[in-house]
């Protein structure tokens, strides 16, 4: 008989240890072609928005290079479905989710909450909630508010912090993470 759990390894312990490896190797994974877990020279960002009804999956990094037709459709989709805005989505912001989403090992989509938002949009969300910041990096092209059904807003969390390349807030109670490209740091529970 063979003693097999010296030398087991389980899943979560490997996706730390690549997670670890990874964020070491590439601090600045924008433009890190190996950064996507067994993606290697492609990524994919797949996005679902329930304001709208429309759904994304697309490649948008091949080989080292943005796909311009892609990133033009990132940016519709994460528009400000209230004023039909649209911004540059700060593509750092789209690499970090998409990280996430590998590292949670999911086919379902994200369910996209809010991607850009208008001045007068975030006006309207703060006066409404003090949890809006007053220069909320999502007037930037700069966040998203995400939920995903099969995994917990803790285990979305730990992945976007796993690539330690921005802020990642928890909003339990509404059951959504906050993804930015911005200083490296998490808040809420």
């Amino acid at each position: 008989m063979t003693d097999t759990s010296s030398v087991s390894m389980t899943r979560r312990s490997l996706l730390r240890a690549f997670a670890a490896t990874t964020v070491a190797a590439a601090p600045t994974f924008s433009s890190a072609a190996g950064f996507l877990r067994g993606s290697g020279d492609i990524r994919r960002i797949r996005m679902y928005s329930g304001r709208t009804g429309e759904r994304l999956d697309t490649i948008y990094w091949i080989e080292g290079q943005y796909i311009k037709d892609a990133v033009k459709e990132i940016n519709l989709f994460m528009r400000d479905w209230r004023t039909d805005g649209v911004k540059s989505i700060d593509l750092r912001t789209v690499d970090i989710m998409a990280a996430s989403h590998n590292l949670l090992d999911v086919n379902e989509p994200y369910t996209l909450l809010s991607g850009y938002r208008s001045p007068q949009t975030n006006a309207m969300l703060r006066s409404r909630s003090r949890g809006v910041a007053k220069n909320s990096l999502h007037m930037k092209g700069q966040a998203a508010d995400l939920r995903l059904s099969s995994r917990s807003v803790g285990q979305m969390a730990r992945a976007a912090s796993a690539c330690a390349a921005g802020g990642v807030g928890r909003y339990s109670r509404s059951n959504f993470v906050h993804m930015d490209c911005g200083v490296v740091r998490t808040w809420g529970g």
